[in-house]
């Protein structure tokens, strides 16, 4: 969509930015609160563009651009929950 008159034509002066996925291993979340404590710590990283958590196996995906490992490692901690380890998924 064009940005300059929100009409239907493509906008050709906007720049893609490729979007990755990465899952991460977080050990230590037992429950909806330790879900939403770590989403919102993980969603406060720069680039970051969704989270999704998986409580049962505590897989935490995590898609956007620019944000690194060492990021959502602290984003983790900051949470109280550490981080067991990661696996680029090339989501987009």
């Amino acid at each position: 969509m064009c940005t300059a008159c929100a009409c239907a034509t493509a906008d050709s002066t906007s720049a893609q930015v490729e979007t990755t996925g990465s899952v991460y291993r977080v050990s230590g979340m037992t429950c909806g609160h330790c879900v939403s404590s770590v989403s919102a710590e993980i969603g406060k990283v720069g680039g970051v563009s969704d989270v999704q958590v998986d409580l049962p196996t505590g897989a935490v995906t995590v898609t956007g651009a620019g944000f690194s490992d060492e990021e959502i490692r602290a984003a983790v901690g900051r949470a109280g929950y550490a981080l067991a380890d990661v696996s680029p998924t090339g989501a987009s």
